[in-house]
Order: C-alpha cells, then sequence, then structure tokens
C-alpha cells in the first residue's frame, strides 16, 4: 500500500445527538413522545411516540457491556464537533455530509403537530452545533414527511439557515402519497429553488409498532438478506422521481442517495431504459429524455468499500459516484479510513480516484474548500 495520504470528502456520516435535545428545545408533553433509544448488547429499543420496536445492532466486543460506551469509545467525534475534525483529519476526510442518527426516525412520527416541532429543534441544533463547528461539516436539513406545505416552510427556512441538503426518508409515511405523485411537485420545487441536495439515506422508512426495524427475512441467511435488501429504498427513490418525471422538470435538482453503494445507478438505468423501451404507450407524461440520462446526469451514490463501484464510475460512465466514511458507525471506516482508500484507489487513474474522492462531492456541493496536499 502507497504511503501517500489520500484526501477524500464524504458523503454519508452520522452526528449522535445529545439525549437531552429536545428535552431542552421543547415543552415536556412534546419531548417526551419524541424518538428515543436504548442500547442493549446486539439489539436497540426505539420509542416513537409510545410507539416500541426493536432493532438489531453490532454486538460488542466481548467483556465490554454498554454499547454507547464502546461506540463513543471507538469514535471519539460521534458527538463533539472538535474532537470529530482531529478524527477527520487523522482519517484524511475533509468535509463531509451529515446526517441525523436518533433524528432519523422522526418519519416514524404519525402526528404532524410532534414531527414539525421536532424536526425544528433538530435542525436548530444542527445548525447551531454543527454547522456552527466548522465549515467541513455540512448537516443535512431534516423535513417534516406528513404535510407537504410544512415540508416546503422547514426546507424554506434550513435553506435561509445555509443548509446545503435536506434528508429524506427512502419511504413516505402511510398516511401521505409516495414520491412519484404530483403532490411532492413543491417540494422538489423549492429544493431546486433553494439548491439544496435532496438526500436520501437508506433504511429510512417509516416503521410500525411492534415489527422490528430493518427485518424483512428471518431464517437462514436473514442478517445476510436483511442488509443486502436494505439498500433497495433509495434506487426505488430514484426511480420515482425519474418515472414521475419529477428530475425532467426540475434539470437543477440534484438528488443524492447515501450509504446504498454506487454500482447499481448503471444497471436500475438499463432496466428502467427497457421499460421505457418497451412500454411507451403506457408512460403517462412522456420524458424528455432517456431514463438513464436522468440517472446519470442528476443522480448521486455514496458507497464505503464496494470494488465494484470505481468500476462503474471508470468503465460505465456515471459520473456521480461518491465516497463515504458512514463515521461513526461500526460498519464504517473509521480506524482504517486509509487502508480502504488505498484499497480502492491504489492503481486507479488519478483523474477517477479525483473524481470519486472529490470532485463528484464538491459538483454538489460548490464551494466546498480544496483538502491539503498530501
Amino acid at each position: 500500500m502507497s504511503s501517500e495520504k489520500i484526501w477524500a470528502n464524504s458523503a454519508d456520516s452520522h452526528f449522535v445527538e445529545p439525549e437531552t435535545l429536545f428535552d431542552d428545545a421543547l415543552p415536556p408533553s412534546l419531548a417526551a413522545r419524541m424518538p428515543k433509544s436504548e442500547k442493549f448488547e446486539g439489539y436497540e429499543i426505539l420509542t416513537i411516540d409510545g410507539k416500541q420496536f426493536r432493532r438489531n445492532m453490532p454486538k460488542p466486543n466481548p467483556g465490554t457491556q454498554d454499547m454507547r460506551e464502546m461506540i463513543d469509545a471507538r469514535a471519539p467525534g460521534a458527538n463533539d464537533p472538535q474532537l470529530r475534525l482531529k478524527d477527520l483529519d487523522n482519517e484524511g476526510i475533509w468535509t463531509e455530509l451529515t446526517f441525523p442518527s436518533i433524528g432519523i426516525w422522526t418519519s416514524s412520527i404519525e402526528d404532524p403537530v410532534l414531527v414539525k416541532a421536532g424536526v425544528q429543534a433538530l435542525n436548530d441544533w444542527a445548525h447551531e452545533y454543527i454547522a456552527g463547528a466548522s465549515p467541513r461539516l455540512l448537516p443535512t436539513a431534516s423535513v417534516p414527511m406528513l404535510s407537504i406545505e410544512d415540508a416546503v416552510a422547514e426546507v424554506e427556512r434550513t435553506a435561509a439557515l445555509g443548509f446545503r441538503a435536506a434528508f429524506l426518508p427512502t419511504g413516505t409515511p402511510a398516511s401521505v402519497k409516495q414520491y412519484h405523485y404530483d403532490d411532492w411537485e413543491p417540494l422538489w420545487a423549492a429544493l431546486e429553488a433553494a439548491r439544496m441536495v435532496a438526500a436520501f439515506h437508506i433504511g429510512t422508512e417509516p416503521r410500525s409498532a411492534d415489527v422490528p426495524a430493518g427485518v424483512v427475512f428471518r431464517g437462514p441467511g436473514g442478517a445476510i438478506l436483511n442488509h443486502s435488501v436494505n439498500t433497495f429504498g433509495g434506487q426505488t427513490c430514484v426511480m420515482q422521481l425519474v418515472a414521475s418525471g419529477a428530475l425532467d422538470r426540475h434539470p437543477n435538482l440534484k438528488v443524492l442517495v447515501s450509504e446504498g453503494g454506487a454500482t447499481w445507478g448503471p444497471a436500475v438505468g438499463d432496466r428502467m431504459n427497457e421499460a421505457f423501451r418497451q412500454h411507451a404507450m403506457y408512460v403517462r407524461r412522456p420524458l424528455s429524455k432517456s431514463p438513464k440520462e436522468f440517472i446519470y446526469d442528476q443522480v448521486y451514490a455514496s458507497f464505503q468499500h464496494d470494488e465494484s463501484a470505481v468500476a462503474a464510475m471508470q468503465y460505465m460512465g456515471w459520473q456521480n459516484v461518491v465516497w463515504g466514511s458512514d463515521y461513526p458507525h461500526l460498519e464504517g471506516t473509521f480506524g482504517h479510513t486509509q487502508e480502504t482508500l488505498h484499497g480502492l484507489f491504489d492503481g486507479v487513474p488519478e483523474q477517477v480516484r479525483r473524481r470519486i474522492t472529490i470532485d463528484a462531492f464538491n459538483e454538489m456541493f460548490p464551494g466546498i474548500e480544496e483538502p491539503p496536499e498530501g
């Protein structure tokens, strides 16, 4: 492995919110109903507005009983921006897009008053605590999904605060229509007007009570199956925006799918092109170009370890491949980021490496400062 330090921007990371965030920002009657997490060995119990469900988690190392202590010890900057910047310097990560942690579960709230207040509190905290710490930290703005009017208002409010991306779950609540319906047109228009990236993070579909989060399959191979199918939600969101003509109507809207791999773009584009050709008589709203062109022009995808993701950009022409560390999660690259980056890019042409590690990210977020050399 080369000794050269590879610098990269990360299109996927998370901040761990303080446990008292909602207690400090909201009336007690609302704060008590916001998402809360209790972590145990191998699983997590989530409580969201009185509903509880279980989520499997990586098990601690032998002798470590407290999952929270293990995570904090492994990634010191999980909820401290100054320690985080030290971690990023050591790892070779320059600028990172950050998603919420407990905040990703706001999509499972079923009360529009509660989710509106909770999301505003979450975004105000992220603006002050994350964005205010350094221009290298780009928090995503969470969006209240139960009212499209509220969603648009929060996009406009956070855009005025300087947010560059809006976090959207990879599934809509049951009480509102899915993303390919025209009801969402005001949101796409607001994001485009604000030059905010529509950032979908995989595994964030709304959850129902008593259904373990992320569990689709049980039995032999279930762990591998569940982790694998978890990636498909982001691809579905992209297909909805392409097929419905939303990206056609909003050519300046950029879409990011984080942590879902980055090899799927060419394959999904080919499949959608096939449907577009063979079933054109059923397409209600003609598109100005092929579905694959919309993906290649407006959609970005982040990966961590996928060997084939580099080839998707180098040999399949998808220029919008970006890398992400998933800091501070256990499945991320913290502690071995340089090993990961060298394994992916040693021997790869410089322009390919540069495009994936720096330039595609900077294309989504113009004006980002260049990393140091070496």
